[in-house]
């Protein structure tokens, strides 16, 4: 049986079974379709949709009717991907690569020789991106902008999700679509405080 690690970039890398899965920060494990669901469970639909659009071979949708066809779709996919039928993964160092492989990447390979892999240039936006009033993106970048920053609790308590969705959504939406800095620190009682870098 094989294991499956999503990060919070929604990388998903494969392990054989017997092989040790890397801790980080973020991270989720999954072994069945069953353990992939009471996952998705937790996270914005929004998720499952760029998990989807994030896998090898398959057609983008914006959508999907709902969590469980997502789930059931994404999982059936997954089957399809040996960990050494997938290319190698990007995050093990040379001597760990073999365990482990990346399933969730959209390049082709175009022979057989390794090829250097080019990423476009982030682009930041000039000024913050419009936003509408009220929704949970509002409500999130209210606290991020507080000169004490907001506690995890606090995000979570203001959008409803849970702490690996709220940590996706800092990373993810915020960090990545936005192009805004969010700065991680820790208080004295051991909190971690999250707010926009100045």
């Amino acid at each position: 049986m094989h294991r499956y690690v999503i990060d919070l970039e929604n990388n998903i890398t494969i392990y054989e079974s017997g092989y040790g899965v890397p801790e980080a920060e973020g991270t989720e494990e999954f072994k069945s379709r069953e353990e992939l669901g009471h996952l998705a469970d937790g996270w914005p639909a929004a998720r499952l949709v760029e998990i989807w659009n994030s896998l090898p071979g398959v057609v983008p949708v914006s959508k999907f009717t709902n969590r469980a066809v997502a789930v059931g779709r994404v999982w059936k996919v997954l089957q399809c991907l040996n960990p050494t039928e997938a290319p190698d993964s990007a995050q093990l160092g040379p001597s760990e690569a073999a365990p482990g492989r990346k399933a969730s990447t959209g390049k082709k390979r175009t022979n057989s020789k390794k090829t250097a892999r080019t990423t476009r240039p982030k682009r930041r936006p000039k000024t913050e991106p419009a936003v509408r009033e009220g929704n949970k993106t509002a409500k999130v970048l209210t606290l991020l902008r507080d000169p004490e920053g907001a506690t995890l609790a606090e995000l979570m308590k203001a959008t409803g999700w849970q702490p690996h969705s709220v940590r996706g959504f800092l990373s993810g939406a915020v960090g990545k679509k936005m192009g805004l800095a969010v700065e991680s620190s820790k208080r004295d009682d051991g909190q971690r405080l999250y707010k926009l870098a100045k």
